[in-house]
């Protein structure tokens, strides 16, 4: 095994690794229903397995370009995606927790108040006001997140760019060397193949953005009403 192969599998069991660890992180985010602190410190294990990933996937595609591999390219713009999806769902898993921590903030601050409940009901103000101010990092954490996420989606578009070109320039080797017709002809379905990726790629950088505007806005209409 040469020593570009080893470096390749090496990264793709960094990103094995992460990606399953993140998993676990939105998951254990999914079933957070309090303290804030909790979900706080969830989040910062989250986006730090999402940078990881994310510089893995970076050294991964770099490789790729270097070494002009249609095969490793293709393989780039699946991670970029897998990223991708793994991003939105950290983000859903994040506004159901928060959600989850207001509803039962909430149901305690409606229970009947009683004489020895004094304490309770201070300590309960103290974790509205903490609450809001943990929406209000949540909230930032999030779009830095979209923004990641559209940077990710951005990233895949211009490897597949690269993925073209290379085709291209495979496809008219092939030519000089006489290749046959049949070779030019699967290329061609190849770049219809990876043209329909990249408008599917713009499509959920759209949807990416609508949900994140709807989830900025309720958000804000929880801490405002």
């Amino acid at each position: 095994m040469d020593s570009t192969q080893y470096i390749l599998n090496t990264i793709r069991q960094e990103i094995t690794e992460n990606n399953l660890q993140l998993k676990a992180i939105i998951q254990d985010i999914n079933a957070c229903i309090g303290p804030l602190a909790e979900l706080h410190a969830l989040n910062s294990a989250g986006r730090s397995k999402i940078s990881a990933l994310r510089k893995s996937i970076d050294k991964f595609g770099d490789i790729a370009k270097e070494n002009k591999d249609p095969e490793l390219l293709k393989e780039v713009v699946l991670q970029r995606e897998q990223l991708a999806s793994t991003m939105d769902a950290f983000k859903k898993a994040n506004l159901k927790s928060m959600l989850a921590i207001e509803k039962g903030a909430k149901d305690e601050l409606l229970k009947p108040p009683k004489a020895e409940d004094t304490v309770l009901r201070q300590r309960q103000k103290r974790d509205k006001e903490s609450m809001v101010k943990m929406s209000s990092n949540v909230t930032d954490q999030l779009l830095s997140i979209s923004r990641q996420l559209a940077d990710t989606t951005q990233r895949s578009a211009m490897t597949l760019e690269t993925l073209v070109t290379s085709s291209d320039s495979v496809t008219g080797t092939q030519e000089e060397l006489r290749a046959t017709s049949g070779t030019i002809s699967q290329s061609g379905k190849l770049l219809a193949k990876y043209g329909r990726r990249e408008f599917t790629d713009k499509i959920l950088m759209f949807f990416a953005f609508a949900f994140f505007a709807a989830c900025v806005i309720y958000i804000v209409q929880k801490r405002l009403f």
